[in-house]
């Protein structure tokens, strides 16, 4: 499957292997951070409100869910990654990204 460019059953069968065995939002979102965590190639460069950010991590916080860690120079923050902009072409293992999307109501 090519990094970013998922059709919607490609989708829907990572969906369903994120969330197999979860049967709360919680534990399915647990999932999700899992597979983005093994999959996604870190670091990688994108630009976020016009400014290039390298995008060194990402996480799981309660109350904001998956998070990406973004740095330029001593500056961090980290932004949903539902929100995060991703560059053309997107970094191996974005179509988890996708997928996460997909199942996020």
């Amino acid at each position: 499957m090519a990094a970013g460019g998922s059709d919607g059953q490609d989708l829907e069968a990572l969906v369903g292997e994120a969330v197999v065995d979860a049967w709360t939002d919680d534990e399915q979102l647990s999932g999700f951070h899992a597979k983005i965590e093994e999959n996604l190639a870190l670091p990688f460069t994108t630009t976020v409100l016009g400014v290039e950010v390298t995008v060194t991590g990402i996480d799981l916080l309660p109350g904001s869910g998956i998070v990406a860690h973004c740095a330029r120079g001593p500056h961090r923050q980290t932004i949903g990654i539902l929100d995060l902009p991703l560059p053309d072409p997107p970094p191996a293992g974005s179509e988890w990204i996708a997928a996460l999307r997909r199942w996020s109501p």
